[in-house]
C-alpha cells in the first residue's frame, strides 16, 4: 500500500511518528517519507539515527507547525498519504493553555484538511483518543472537534477527492509523560501516587498503534472512525505490575480526569460495525455509501465500549513483560517527559 507513495507525518518526530517511520522504512518502500514537525532538535536526532540507513535517501524533514496553513500546503505538494499525529496532548497543559490547545488541535486540523484537499492528497488519517468520547477536559473536547472535522472533511473534498478518516484508541503503554514512566520513576523513592484506586484505562503499545493505523489506511473509505479491540487494566493492577512493594498514596482525581474511559459511546453504537480485530464507526451523512462495511456485525442497543466493562483485561504478568521489552528498546523510557 505504501510502496512508491509519498507519505507525510505531522508530528513526525513524536513518539508515534518515530515508531511509524521505523515501521515504514522496515516493511515498505516509500517514494518519499516526510517528517513535518516544529522541533528542530528532534529532527536533527532523527536525521542522525537514519544517517547510515538505506532509507535516508527518501526521508525529508520539514520544520513547520500545523497552525501554518501555507507551510502545510508547501509540504503537501505531491503527497499521496498524510498521517496527522501532531497535537497538544497533555491534559493539564491544555487546561492551563486553552487557546493554544484550540489553535493546534482544532484549527490545525482544519489546516491539514484544507491543505490536503488543495494539494490533491489521496488519503488522510488522523489520530484521535478515547478522551474524545464524552469529553470532560479540553484536550478531549478538541479531539472530539477534530474527529467531527475529519468526518465531514469528506463532504468538502467531494466525490473522488481526498478521503479523511480517524483512528481512535486508548493510552499508549509507556509513552512519554504517561503514568507508567511516572510509576517507574516514583518506585525508586518507595512511594507511588494514585489518583483513585478504582480507575481503569485502555492500553495499547506503540507497535500496535502503528499497525492499527496502517490497517486503517489500507481499508478506509473515508468518514470512518476506527477503534481497535484492546485490553483494559485497573490502576492498582498497574501498580502491582510496576511497584508491588511500594507505598500507595491516593491524591484524588484531577480536574478533567475520568474514573473510566470510553472508546465507543452508547449513542455511537447504533451506527458501529464490529469486526474480529476492531470496530468501525460509520458516519451519518448523505454522502456515505450505505454498502460500506456491511459485512460487519451490528452492535446491540445500549452497547458501550468502556474500560470498566471491557471483557479483555491486561494481566499483571503481561504488562510486566511488555515493560521489560519496551525498556530494553528505549533505555531512557522511565525518565523522559513531553
Amino acid at each position: 500500500m505504501l510502496d512508491d507513495k509519498v507519505i507525510l507525518v505531522t508530528g513526525g518526530t513524536g513518539s508515534f511518528g518515530r515508531k511509524f517511520v521505523e515501521t515504514v522504512v522496515r516493511d515498505y518502500h516509500p517514494k518519499k517519507l516526510i517528517m513535518f514537525s516544529r522541533d528542530e532538535l528532534k529532527q536533527h536526532e532523527m536525521r542522525k539515527l537514519y544517517s547510515d540507513h538505506a532509507a535516508e535517501s527518501v526521508m525529508r524533514y520539514f520544520i513547520g507547525d500545523v497552525r501554518d496553513k501555507e507551510r502545510l500546503q508547501r509540504a503537501m505538494r505531491g503527497v499521496d498519504i498524510v498521517v496527522h499525529a501532531a497535537a497538544l496532548k497533555q491534559v493539564p497543559a491544555c487546561e492551563y493553555n486553552p487557546f493554544e490547545a484550540i489553535k493546534t488541535n482544532i484549527l490545525g486540523a482544519v489546516n491539514v484538511i484544507d491543505a490536503a484537499i488543495d494539494c490533491g492528497v489521496q488519503r488522510v488519517l488522523a489520530l484521535s483518543s478515547d478522551k474524545a468520547v464524552n469529553p470532560v477536559n479540553l484536550y478531549g473536547a478538541t479531539k472530539l472537534c477534530a474527529e467531527k472535522l475529519f468526518v465531514q472533511g469528506n463532504a468538502y473534498s467531494g466525490l473522488g477527492g481526498t478521503r479523511f478518516s480517524s483512528a481512535r484508541y486508548g493510552n499508549v503503554v509507556a509513552s512519554r509523560g504517561s503514568v507508567i514512566p511516572l510509576f517507574l520513576e516514583q518506585r525508586a523513592n518507595g512511594i507511588v501516587t494514585v489518583t483513585d484506586k478504582r480507575m481503569t484505562r485502555f492500553w495499547i503499545t506503540l507497535e500496535q498503534g502503528v499497525a492499527f493505523v496502517l490497517r486503517a489506511l489500507e481499508v478506509m473509505h473515508g468518514g470512518e472512525i476506527f477503534v481497535p479491540k484492546i485490553p483494559s487494566m485497573n490502576l492498582m493492577d498497574l501498580v502491582q505490575a510496576i511497584a508491588p512493594d511500594c507505598e500507595v498514596r491516593v491524591t484524588g482525581i484531577r480536574p478533567g480526569e475520568k474514573l473510566h474511559e470510553v472508546l465507543i459511546a452508547v449513542d455511537e453504537a447504533h451506527h458501529t460495525m464490529e469486526f474480529p480485530e476492531m470496530f468501525v464507526i460509520k458516519p451519518l451523512h448523505p454522502w456515505w455509501k450505505v454498502e460500506n462495511w456491511r459485512d460487519g456485525k451490528p452492535l446491540e442497543d445500549g452497547f458501550v465500549y468502556s474500560s470498566k466493562t471491557n471483557a479483555e483485561r491486561l494481566s499483571v504478568e503481561a504488562l510486566r513483560e511488555m515493560i521489560v521489552r519496551l525498556g530494553s528498546a528505549e533505555p531512557d523510557m522511565a525518565m523522559s517527559a513531553e
